[in-house]
C-alpha cells in the first residue's frame, strides 16, 4: 500500500492503468463521446485527502460521463458499466468498495444530463437565479474541482465553465448578507452578551462573526467555500486575506474572561477593518465608515439587478 498517494493519483492511475485500456479494447467508438476524471464530493477530489480520511469512501476509481440516449443508447451504456464492474477489485494495496457510500455511488458509469440535475437540478450546468441562490456552495465546488482527464465531446467541460463561480450580482448579494451577519454579531452582540454577562452567548457570537467572515472572505477571492470542516485549510491558501485565519482560530480556541474579552473585541474590529479595506480597494462599497453594517448595505446597492438587488439583504445567506 502506497500511504503517500493521493487519491487524485490514484484514480488517475487506476484510469491509465485500467480504464484506458478498456476504452480502446471494447469501446473505442465511444471515447470521441465520453468525458473521463474524477469529481464530486470526497475530500480527494479537492486534494484534502490524508491517511486519516482513508478509512473510509477511499478507493481505486473514476468517473465515465457520457451524452444523451441519442448518441451512447441504453444498451452500450449497460455494457460499459459491466465493463467498468469488471475492473481489477484491488490496485496499489487499495480495494475497491463494495457498497456504495452515503449518497450514492462516486465513481463509474454516469449520465451527464443525469448526474448534473441530480446534483443542481440542471442538465447542462445552466443555472437559474434562483438556482444560482439554492443550490449548496460545496455542491458547486465539487463539480468544479477534482481533475478531468479528457473530454473530447466538451460537455462536461462546458458545465464546469458555467459553474465556475457565482455571477456578480449573486456575489454581491451574498457578500451583502455575510458582511451584515458579521457586523451583527462581532460589532454589535458580542459587546452585549458580555455586557450582560452572558459568556457563551458572547462565544455563540464570536462563531457566528467567524462564520460570515470567512464566508465573506471566499467571496471576496471568488472561490467556493468547502464544507466547514475543510474551510480553514481552503482558508489558508486563498491569495486575499487568509492571514485572518490564525485570528479567527484566536476568536474560536480562547474563553471570554476578563483577560482576553476586550482583546477579542479588537480582534474583531481588526478583521472588520480589513473586510472595509478589501471592499473599498475592489470598489464594492461606497460607504465611508468604520461600521460593516453600512459597507454591507452598500455593497446591496451597487447590485446590478432589480430584482436581486430589492431581496431581502440577508436572502441569500
Amino acid at each position: 500500500m502506497e500511504e503517500n498517494l493521493s487519491g487524485l493519483e490514484l484514480s488517475r492511475a487506476y484510469f491509465e492503468t485500467f480504464g484506458m485500456t478498456m476504452l480502446r479494447a471494447q469501446f473505442p467508438q465511444l471515447i470521441p463521446y465520453l468525458a473521463a476524471g474524477l469529481i464530486g464530493s470526497g475530500s480527494e477530489v479537492l486534494g484534502y485527502d490524508d491517511a486519516l480520511s482513508r478509512d473510509h469512501d477511499f478507493e481505486p476509481g473514476f468517473c465515465l460521463f457520457l451524452p444523451g440516449e441519442d448518441l451512447v443508447d441504453r444498451q452500450t451504456a449497460f455494457r460499459l458499466e459491466r465493463a467498468y464492474a469488471k475492473l481489477p477489485a484491488e490496485f496499489r494495496g487499495y480495494k475497491r468498495a463494495r457498497l456504495q457510500p452515503v449518497g450514492g455511488a462516486r465513481h463509474g458509469v454516469f449520465r451527464l444530463s443525469e448526474y448534473l440535475s441530480e446534483k443542481i437540478g440542471s442538465e447542462d450546468g445552466t443555472l437559474s437565479l434562483s438556482g444560482w441562490f439554492s443550490v449548496p456552495e460545496q455542491t458547486l465546488l465539487e463539480l468544479t474541482e477534482g481533475e478531468v482527464y479528457f473530454d473530447h465531446f466538451g460537455a462536461l467541460k462546458a458545465a464546469r465553465a458555467a459553474l465556475a463561480f457565482f455571477p456578480e450580482d449573486v456575489r454581491r448579494k451574498k457578500l451583502a448578507g455575510q458582511l451584515l451577519l458579521a457586523a451583527q454579531a462581532g460589532q454589535y452582540n458580542y459587546p452585549r452578551c458580555i455586557g450582560h454577562g452572558e459568556y457563551a452567548a458572547a462565544q455563540l457570537a464570536v462563531f457566528e462573526f467567524v462564520k460570515a467572515a470567512v464566508s465573506a472572505i471566499f467571496l471576496l477571492n471568488r472561490r467556493y467555500q468547502p464544507y466547514y470542516k475543510w474551510s480553514f485549510r481552503a482558508l489558508r491558501a486563498l491569495p486575499e486575506l487568509s492571514i485572518e485565519a490564525e485570528l479567527f482560530e484566536y476568536l474560536l480556541t480562547t474563553d471570554n474572561g476578563e483577560a482576553v474579552r476586550e482583546e477579542k473585541a479588537r480582534v474583531m474590529e481588526g478583521i472588520a477593518a480589513d473586510l472595509i479595506d478589501a471592499l473599498t480597494e475592489k470598489g464594492l462599497s461606497k460607504a465611508n465608515c468604520g461600521d460593516l453594517e453600512k459597507h454591507a448595505y452598500s455593497v446591496n446597492d451597487s447590485i446590478g439587478d432589480a430584482q436581486i438587488r430589492n431581496l431581502h439583504i440577508l436572502y441569500a445567506v
